[in-house]
């Protein structure tokens, strides 16, 4: 589904990204994890196009989408969340989903208003409410619903955990793991053992390099790994 070849990133005379290289297969979770500053918010947008790489190809579905505009890679079917989630605050919650409608890709079943409601009951007791007034694990809810009501082919989530309440990141992680029978995930994650819990393999990023790769139960196994890259 994905492919990332070798990309080098800079953020003015910032070496970003230094030839980072990973992959997505159909019916995956794929965790992207480091420390805060680490390089995966930076590999995320620049998959989605924020941050075009100057070197090294981004590969979605066989084409290659180095460079192009991000509404032609969300079109295509690539559904992003952003860590800032963006929100629209003076929609309401089914407004916020209205809005980023898109139709399906390949006769697959639509993520219709009716299904991401039942899909997140939640969003639904809260459907006439503002998008200013929610919690900011209501947001991320509603991030997530927003980016799947485009009906993308794949979905990229940039730190979902971020500031939210233990009882709400366990609610989500039950949403994502879900998700995968549905649409495949890459999920740039600072919370290692959120993420590792449900993803079947993770990368592991430091300083703008893929420093370990492996499944989700040989880096919970690797003591070093933990220690050297993840630890806070």
């Amino acid at each position: 589904m994905l492919r990332v070849e070798d990309i080098h990133v800079y953020y003015g005379e910032s070496y970003v990204l230094q030839g980072v290289s990973l992959e997505v297969g159909p019916g995956e979770i794929v965790a992207l994890l480091g420390r805060n500053g680490a390089g995966k918010t930076t590999t995320m947008r620049s998959i989605v196009g924020y941050n075009p790489p100057a070197r090294g190809r981004v590969r979605f579905q066989d084409q290659e989408i180095s460079g192009r505009p991000v509404y032609a890679n969300v079109r295509s079917g690539i559904g992003f969340v952003p860590e800032e989630r963006r929100i629209f605050p003076n929609l309401t919650v089914e407004e916020n989903l209205e809005v980023a409608i898109l139709p399906p890709h390949d006769g697959r079943q639509p993520w219709s208003l009716q299904r991401l409601f039942a899909t997140f009951p939640l969003l639904d007791r809260l459907r006439r409410h503002l998008g200013g007034e929610l919690s900011g694990g209501e947001q991320q809810m509603l991030a997530i619903a927003r980016a799947l009501a485009g009906n993308p082919r794949l979905l990229l989530l940039d730190e979902p955990c971020e500031g939210l309440a233990p009882v709400i990141v366990e609610d989500l992680g039950e949403i994502i793991a879900a998700l995968k029978r549905e649409i495949p995930i890459l999920m740039a994650e600072q919370n290692a053992h959120f993420a590792l819990r449900i993803a079947d393999r993770a990368y592991v990023i430091d300083k703008g390099t893929i420093r370990y790769q492996g499944t989700s139960s040989e880096i919970r196994n690797n003591r070093e790994v933990q220690d050297r890259y993840l630890a806070v």
